[in-house]
């Protein structure tokens, strides 16, 4: 990747990221086997533990730029049906339906309730994050924001069984968030998949087993 805006490829962080990136053995790995992003890997760790994913899902994944989650989904379990929605663009993913715009908006929600037409899903993914400002306490409140956003729709389409798995930060949830998505779970975890980077204060909610209210 080259940056061509003179002014932010002279910035240090983004020559720090760019530095990273270029020696990020997951970003090697993913440009070889022919992923979009190396979070494809945080997906297959975590599901590698938990076991969540199989053939035949209907599975929503939020925050899906630029597309490696629902990529693997589509290519690996390929009777699944993935509803994929995100701010950003992505190209287009065989087997992948995809809204560009703001799960919180109101024409976002009445997209997916479209085409979840009345029904339920067996697994809803949330990759969501803020744009961080650097500022600790602020980006963990914008994170949880995004998660409650996800868990509230998650809880309301999910069929008996189904799976939740959204990000989260260091810091955990809210108190009162947390004892919502444990009572309506068999069972609830928090992982940090090897392929996070140390320095990132990313973890992910699992709750498997949904118990509809």
């Amino acid at each position: 990747m080259k940056i061509t805006n003179k002014k932010i490829a002279s910035r240090k962080s983004s020559a720090a990221w760019l530095q990273r990136q270029a020696h990020d053995p997951y970003v090697a790995l993913a440009q070889k086997e022919g992923w979009r992003a190396r979070a494809v890997y945080k997906l297959t760790e975590i599901n590698e533990k938990f076991k969540f994913l199989h053939n035949g899902q209907t599975v929503v994944d939020l925050g899906a730029a630029p597309g490696s989650w629902s990529q693997y989904i589509a290519k690996t379990f390929p009777k699944s049906r993935v509803i994929a929605m995100d701010l950003l663009p992505i190209k287009p993913i065989p087997g992948v339906e995809f809204f560009e715009g703001d799960f919180t908006a109101d024409e976002a929600l009445e997209w997916l309730n479209e085409k979840i037409a009345g029904g339920q899903v067996d697994l809803v993914l949330s990759d969501m994050a803020p744009n961080t400002t650097g500022h600790q306490k602020t980006d963990h409140l914008r994170q949880m924001t995004l998660l409650e956003y996800a868990w509230d729709f998650a809880k309301q389409t999910l069929k008996p069984g189904g799976a939740f798995v959204a990000k989260s930060f260091t810091g955990g949830t809210t108190d009162e968030l947390l004892r919502d998505i444990k009572k309506s779970f068999e069972k609830v975890a928090h992982i940090k998949p090897p392929s996070s980077r140390k320095d990132s204060v990313e973890m992910f909610i699992v709750g498997l087993g949904f118990k509809q209210q």
